[in-house]
């Protein structure tokens, strides 16, 4: 697989990457809503420190993913309880 050889920006900072050209966009991508997101609580909180707003970036992120598992999980649970139903409406149809 082809490597790219990219820069992305974060928190006023250039960091080089060697990256397969399939996960290009989703880093640049990534990196602007970072952006976004500093902005946000610069803007909202009276946070000076870089380091700060970085941690409440990386927090909100990993919220949002362990949110989206929590609602999957939960998601999965309720289609198996549906399928068992429907599995259980053939069986008593088919053994009558």
């Amino acid at each position: 697989m082809e490597k790219l050889k990219i820069k992305v920006s974060i928190a006023d900072r250039v960091y080089p990457l060697t990256v397969d050209m399939a996960q290009e966009e989703g880093l640049r991508s990534a990196s602007k809503k970072i952006e976004v997101m500093i902005k946000q609580f610069e803007e909202n909180y009276a946070v000076r420190d870089k380091q700060d707003v970085l941690a409440m970036c990386a927090l909100q992120f990993a919220s949002q993913v362990e949110q989206k598992q929590i609602d999957t999980d939960s998601s999965s649970e309720e289609t198996l309880l549906r399928l068992k139903k429907i599995k259980d409406l053939l069986v008593q149809y088919l053994d009558k």
